[in-house]
C-alpha cells in the first residue's frame, strides 16, 4: 500500500476520531469520515499489545492492508480509522476479510 493512502499523524487520528462515525463488531472498530475532494481513501490502523508480540501485531495489521488493497475499487473515498479488538489474534485472513466486510457493510462504506 502506497504512503498517500495510511493516515500516520497523531491530529489525522484524532480528526477522524472526533468528527467522523464509529461502527463496530466483535473484532473490529472502524470509525469513518467522508472526504469530498479526496481522490482515494487513506487507512489508519490500530492494533493493541494486548494482541501479542510484534510478529502477530504486524501479520495483522498487514493482513487489514492487504483487504483494503485489494477492496479498494469498491470502498468509498474516506478515511477509515481500523482498531482491532480482542478475537482478532485467533483468526486467519479470510476471517478478517468477512468480518471487516460485514463492518465496512453496516457503515454502508462499499459501493
Amino acid at each position: 500500500m502506497k504512503k498517500e493512502y495510511r493516515i500516520k499523524k497523531q491530529k489525522d487520528f484524532q480528526f477522524v476520531f472526533k468528527k467522523g462515525k464509529s461502527v463496530a463488531n466483535r473484532q473490529f472498530v472502524v470509525y469513518t469520515k467522508d472526504k469530498k475532494d479526496a481522490d482515494h481513501f487513506r487507512i489508519g490502523i490500530s492494533v493493541s499489545k494486548k494482541l501479542g508480540n510484534a510478529v502477530k501485531r504486524n501479520q495483522i495489521k498487514r493482513w487489514i492492508r492487504s483487504f483494503f488493497t485489494n477492496y479498494k475499487d469498491t470502498l468509498k473515498t474516506t478515511e477509515y480509522i481500523v482498531i482491532a479488538r480482542q478475537p482478532v489474534k485467533d483468526m486467519d485472513y479470510h476471517d478478517i476479510e468477512k468480518s471487516l466486510l460485514h463492518v465496512l457493510k453496516i457503515a454502508k462504506c462499499i459501493k
